[in-house]
């Protein structure tokens, strides 16, 4: 487990690479930070996956400019589909599947922000996708046509993204994209793990983990990912 840097347009980005302690190579996944940046929360979502056999990859997709430059950037990108925080995404998954270490398989994982943003790439090569409790597109049967296999988790006392769980399944369905969509009755946001830092000031009134849920989603994840990028054994 290492900081790293990746290439993008015009230079590098800084990310976190997680690698698993098997033999390789490993199929790759990209996690997708949440507003907060690349935390040590996230850092240990990577590791989550390595643990399980992946090739993990979190970019700090707020390296190139000051933090609320990049924010504001990254969350406009969520409302234009459009934006460098998508390039820099597809640059991760361009530069696992090309190491020597990986099988050339490669998934992406978000949350929140990041979330959103696994939506926006689901059909830019990634070759399954774990949007959690993210933003839906505003064009969304355009943006999703033609993607990846898609396991999505929403909360369902998330106020903010009331509804998106029903309207992302309908669409999936709609475009013919095979999905595995799941709203959690009595979860909030950020349901799916822990978070300590300056992540705990949304802590309770919207961000709180939810054992039970996060188990489950955690469960779905895997299988998904197991089912879409590991070989058959």
């Amino acid at each position: 487990m290492t900081d790293t840097s990746y290439p993008v347009a015009g230079g590098t980005l800084r990310a976190y690479l997680a690698t698993p302690t098997t033999p390789g190579p490993w199929p790759g996944v990209v996690v997708v930070h949440e507003a907060f940046g690349l935390t040590d929360d996230i850092r240990r979502q990577a590791d989550r996956f390595a643990e399980a056999g992946y090739l993990a990859l979190a970019p700090d997709l707020y390296d190139w400019g000051r933090t609320a430059r990049c924010l504001v950037a990254a969350f406009k990108t969520l409302a234009t589909g459009r934006g460098r925080a998508l390039e820099d995404i597809k640059a991760a998954r361009t530069h696992l599947a090309e190491r020597a270490d990986c099988t050339g398989r490669v998934g992406v994982i978000g949350f929140c922000l990041g979330g959103g943003l696994a939506l926006l790439v689901a059909s830019d090569g990634f070759d399954a996708a774990a949007p959690n409790y993210g933003q839906l597109p505003r064009h969304i049967d355009t943006v999703l046509a033609g993607g990846c296999p898609i396991v999505a988790s929403y909360g369902g006392k998330d106020w903010t993204l009331r509804g998106a769980a029903g309207k992302l399944e309908d669409s999936l369905t709609r475009v013919g994209v095979e999905h595995d969509v799941k709203e959690y009755a009595d979860a909030k946001h950020g349901f799916l793990f822990e978070h300590t830092g300056k992540a705990t000031l949304g802590e309770p009134w919207m961000v709180k983990y939810d054992p039970a849920a996060a188990d489950d989603a955690w469960a779905r994840i895997f299988a998904h990912f197991d089912d879409h990028l590991k070989e058959p054994t």
